[in-house]
């Protein structure tokens, strides 16, 4: 039975919607965790950490793949090491950044990552985008700037720092995208392959890293039932974001994903002001919180519209990756999961 073309749009946009309140709700969670787990208890190896959720989420995927739920794929190793590169550069590099730089040149330095994401897709993804699609984008980085951008300063070693996250950041978003699209890949499929070599990579080099950001051994740090209780909780989250994440680059693009991102940005701010308090809560941050919301309800509708986001060449290896109906085999195969 074939849908009607309404019907598949509609439900297109139900799982979209969908995936993107999975990936707001497991990134929000995981956050409110990591930070009870490091501001409570202490434990402040942000980078061996993220090795533990990837070995968390190599795990579901050996069990998904076990029960028949993944099925089997191909990735050359030479793919595979440049994407793990690109994601242990901006891993590390987001944490020397946010301890190295100041609040403000932190929230700068991710704000710039919308105008890099762009800029990669422009000329490696060959895309153009109209003047609305555009004016949206700056709307969107004036609200968030307005209402999270507080103190600026900058130092010559900060800001290497953090001119490596962003542009490893925005490589490895686009390269999920890329990768997806390329070799047909499911979100499932591209954790499988992906998720065990980062996990091993971070696992080896981050008690290093951590060590030289913390002074302090993951090993020496004072394990107890609480603290481990929320190890695995971030774990157990992770395996959602990590997955969700996937599935909205796959879905959308790494500048759509960037854009919306900051939607996480302001709900975040809402759940702090709510749980933790309304101090630092004024007019310019409620005013750039709405400037913002308002720039993402614009994107969406512009970006939606009949030339607000073209592919200028479309070349596929794969041609056979793409139905009738114009849904990529990745696609399909992340709304059957």
């Amino acid at each position: 039975m074939i849908m009607p073309p309404a019907s598949k749009a509609d439900s297109k946009a139900t799982l979209d919607a969908a995936a993107w309140a999975f990936n707001i709700v497991t990134s929000v969670g995981i956050i409110i965790v990591n930070k009870a787990l490091m501001a409570t208890y202490g434990f402040r190896f942000a980078t061996t950490l993220t090795g533990l959720h990837f070995a968390t989420t190599t795990l579901m995927t050996v069990v998904l793949r076990w029960m028949g739920h993944i099925q089997s794929s191909h990735l050359p190793a030479s793919e595979i090491l440049k994407f793990v590169v690109f994601a242990n550069f901006s891993i590390v590099g987001m944490n020397v950044s946010l301890m190295w730089n100041s609040v403000g040149f932190y929230q700068i330095a991710k704000l710039s990552m919308i105008p890099v994401s762009c800029f990669l897709e422009v000329f490696l993804g060959k895309k153009r985008y109209s003047r609305d699609t555009k004016l949206s984008i700056l709307l969107v980085l004036l609200g968030v700037a307005i209402c999270t951008v507080t103190d600026m300063s900058v130092n010559a070693k900060g800001f290497i720092a953090a001119f490596v996250a962003v542009w490893a950041t925005a490589l490895q978003q686009y390269y999920v995208h890329f990768l997806q699209k390329k070799y047909a890949l499911g979100s499932f499929n591209l954790l499988g392959h992906t998720a065990p070599v980062q996990a091993a990579s971070l696992l080896l080099l981050g008690p290093f890293v951590d060590y030289c950001l913390t002074n302090k051994t993951v090993g020496a740090y004072p394990y107890s039932t609480t603290s481990v209780y929320f190890i695995i909780l971030s774990c157990t989250i992770a395996i959602g974001t990590n997955l969700s994440q996937f599935i909205c680059i796959g879905r959308f693009s790494a500048l759509t994903f960037q854009v919306l991102g900051h939607m996480k940005t302001i709900v975040i701010l809402t759940l702090g002001f709510i749980f933790f308090g309304k101090e630092g809560l004024n007019l310019h941050v409620v005013l750039g919180m709405v400037t913002a919301i308002l720039g993402m309800i614009w994107y969406g509708n512009a970006s939606s519209k009949p030339g607000g986001t073209e592919t200028r060449t479309i070349s596929s290896p794969h041609p056979k990756t793409q139905n009738q109906n114009g849904l990529s085999e990745s696609s399909e195969l992340d709304e059957k999961v």
